[in-house]
């Protein structure tokens, strides 16, 4: 779909173009598509983040908590499936595949959600790296990293689903 389309889309249809776009979360397309038109991705993301940042605190624990624990395949989305094994989290090592489980129940009782992280481009020792050494981060720094991979996510997403020019 281009940006063009997109931007002539009733509330309705908006939502079910973009509203995959941030994990189970379709509200924060909703509350976007009133920022319309978007000049560019740049501004279509920006607005659908500022929306996110613009939530209650419950509703982003919530959008967070909706994150699958990486490497399981439990209330996972379609792009969750494809971006997990893209990085090689679908052909962990039986010791790996341990190590994983452990490290996500850690954070998991120590944050009480997933860790979160925009898996593109990275490899399955890269996420086992950062979830190790992201354990040891305050809440609050972990909820604002949080956030800051849901951008990120976000936009690759969008750049999968919406194209700038026709």
């Amino acid at each position: 779909m281009t940006l063009a389309k997109l931007n002539r889309l009733d509330r309705d249809a908006f939502v079910e173009a973009v509203g995959r776009v941030f994990e189970h979360s379709p509200w924060v397309a909703a509350r976007a598509w009133g920022k319309r038109p978007f000049a560019t991705l740049d501004a279509l993301h920006a607005a659908m983040t500022a929306e996110l940042r613009a939530a209650s605190e419950d509703e982003r624990l919530a959008l967070i908590r909706a994150h699958p624990d990486l490497g399981t395949r439990a209330r996972m989305s379609a792009s969750s499936t494809s971006e997990q094994a893209g990085a090689g989290l679908d052909a962990l090592a039986p010791a790996e595949f341990e190590r994983l489980l452990r490290l996500n129940a850690a954070y998991r009782g120590k944050f009480g959600f997933p860790f979160l992280y925009a898996v593109r481009g990275r490899s399955k020792h890269d996420i086992l790296n950062a979830l190790e050494t992201r354990l040891s981060a305050a809440r609050d720094e972990e909820l604002a990293e949080a956030l800051r991979q849901i951008d990120r996510i976000a936009r690759v997403r969008l750049e999968q689903t919406i194209q700038e020019q026709p």
